[in-house]
């Protein structure tokens, strides 16, 4: 996709993956729209940063939890920039639970959870569904993880969450094409404020693991999966309903 005088959204952009995906559609002459939820500051300053490349760019606030909210997003940017081409569903949340605990799952850790990564997915690409399909050309792309691929992570309702967002993806993938594409990337462990913060003092460690199970020695930085969804933005025009693992290889280490 030629991504110049495009518009595009990206969920969850104040921080990490959203934040470093963002800030590349500017570089390439792609206005933006920033969203965010509770991390105002950021937002704006990314939009700030954004706008430095010569394109507009504005931080919205939005759940991508509440329908009402996605509709919303999805008419402010199109008033700002008159189309849009690129919508990146990178919104998410989970709670770290260890899979044995059953017991300490409670419904609202499923609801929030599903809420955000599932049906927020969905809601937007709803909601962006004839914009996104008015040129020819639109792009999705969900933000999983390798926790809906193997089944690990920080939370069983996470994993959930996560696989049938990869669900989600071929099944867009039918219905909004020919006109648009929708793949997902699938990250491992990304390096950064959103796992230290969930971790905490065993994020070290964990990391340390991690990278010593990855075939190419390393764990996936924000810009390694930036670098991913950049993979479908500009590359074949006939890729569509993929969902693409980054993690160096770990989930098929021995």
């Amino acid at each position: 996709m030629e991504l110049q005088e495009r518009g595009a959204i990206v969920t969850g952009a104040g921080t990490g993956v959203g934040r470093a995906t963002a800030l590349r559609l500017a570089e390439r002459g792609c206005h933006v729209a920033v969203n965010y939820s509770r991390s105002q500051q950021e937002a704006e300053q990314v939009a700030a940063e954004a706008r430095q490349h010569g394109v507009r760019a504005m931080a919205l606030r939005a759940d991508v939890s509440q329908d009402a909210d996605c509709r919303a997003l999805v008419q402010a940017a199109l008033a700002e920039f008159g189309r849009l081409d690129v919508l990146v569903n990178n919104a998410g949340t989970t709670d770290f639970i260890p899979h044995a605990n059953l017991e300490d799952v409670k419904d609202e850790h499923w609801e929030r959870i599903l809420g955000t990564n599932l049906k927020g997915p969905f809601q937007c690409a709803r909601a962006a569904r004839d914009a996104l399909q008015a040129h020819g050309g639109g792009q999705v792309v969900n933000v999983s993880s390798v926790a809906g691929v193997y089944g690990i992570g920080s939370s069983i309702p996470y994993c959930c969450s996560k696989a049938a967002l990869n669900t989600l993806t071929v099944t867009l993938a039918r219905v909004l094409g020919p006109a648009v594409q929708v793949n997902a990337v699938a990250p491992g462990f990304i390096d950064g404020s959103w796992l230290r913060g969930g971790l905490g003092p065993a994020f070290d460690a964990v990391k340390s693991a991690m990278q010593d199970r990855s075939l190419l020695g390393k764990v996936c930085t924000p810009e390694d999966v930036r670098d991913a969804i950049f993979g479908f933005l500009e590359g074949s025009a006939l890729v569509t309903g993929q969902v693409l693992v980054v993690d160096g290889g770990a989930g098929i280490s021995s």
